[in-house]
């Protein structure tokens, strides 16, 4: 049997339920202790004792695959669609073959993105919260309709796609920015080039993923310029938003609320100023979170393992 750390901890929430199809493989997975992620420290500490490994958000980093792989380590699949998490490069200098689970979770995350749009119109997580934690409460404040909203959507990748087409269905007026798709792919949206019009936007959603060149992408000086009580969801990755500016603008009201289910530092901080802030929707990272999402993406992640450790001799 060949050892697999798992570290994700969607799929360790259904572990029980992956054990014995993963055992059938010849594969015996061992979930970690972990809230989010584990350390660098943690890692470097267990990797080397496993003959593979399914990666969440965890740092995975050239020296802990350096580590791994002093040690048993053969291959790595990160579970989950983004990999700004994972050092491509020193897998290749390491001969540690690795993939992600790509196309999983699009439907899953847009439904959640237009939860949060939805919720931050019309204040329906406020409105849940008062009722739940203030006696006599009653509250009646009013929202703004959906319909002929402009909305910007930032990423037209398998998150996006799916969103738009919720949003069209609402009757938005949807601008979505990604050089990477062609123009005409898909019908009855406006094309833009981050952050041209983003001024105009009653919304801003992020669905994209995070790489090199868009950290905080939506910053200070863009904020600024926004138009005044514009909402900002973010589903994707949370440095994406510069958080500071995000909380600065909200003080002012420049952002009327914000819908969050990723941050900078995660878990976020109970220092944090967003927690103070009514009319945030504050999630937990867990937009693909669904139990048929996660066993589609965890048998997938076994599989490819499995093709993995059938090609090593070492």
């Amino acid at each position: 049997m060949k050892r697999i750390l798992v570290t994700c901890p969607p799929m360790i929430g259904l572990i029980k339920e992956f054990i014995p199809l993963a055992a059938e493989k010849g594969l015996e997975l061992v979930p970690a202790k972990v809230t989010q992620v584990l350390s660098e420290e943690e890692l470097i500490k267990k990797l080397p004792e496993y003959d593979g490994w399914i990666i969440g958000d965890d740092p995975a980093t050239k020296q802990v695959f350096q580590s791994g792989r002093s040690g048993k380590l053969k291959a790595a699949v990160k579970w989950g669609i983004g990999i700004d998490n994972v050092d491509l490069a020193a897998c290749n200098e390491l001969d540690i073959p690795i993939t992600n689970t790509p196309m999983m979770f699009g439907a899953e995350v847009a439904d959640i993105a237009l939860a949060y749009v939805i919720g931050l119109a019309r204040h329906i997580f406020f409105i849940d919260r008062e009722n739940h934690i203030t006696e006599n409460a009653w509250p009646k404040p009013a929202g703004i309709s959906l319909a002929g909203k402009k909305i910007g959507v930032i990423g037209l990748g398998d998150i996006g796609k799916h969103l738009v087409k919720r949003l069209l269905a609402c009757d938005m007026l949807v601008t979505a920015y990604d050089p990477g798709v062609p123009i005409d792919d898909i019908k009855g949206i406006n094309r833009a080039i981050w952050p041209l019009q983003s001024n105009e936007m009653d919304f801003l959603v992020f669905t994209c993923s995070l790489n090199a060149f868009n950290r905080h992408m939506l910053n200070e000086t863009i904020l600024r310029e926004c138009k005044k009580g514009v909402y900002v969801v973010n589903v994707s990755r949370g440095p994406l938003i510069n958080e500071a500016a995000l909380i600065s603008a909200l003080n002012t009201g420049q952002v009327a609320a914000a819908a969050l289910d990723v941050f900078e530092e995660e878990p976020l901080s109970n220092s944090s100023p967003l927690r103070k802030m009514p009319l945030n929707i504050l999630g937990a990272h867990n937009g693909s979170n669904t139990k048929d999402a996660v066993r589609r993406a965890s048998l997938l992640a076994i599989d490819r393992m499995v093709e993995f450790l059938s090609k090593t001799n070492n």
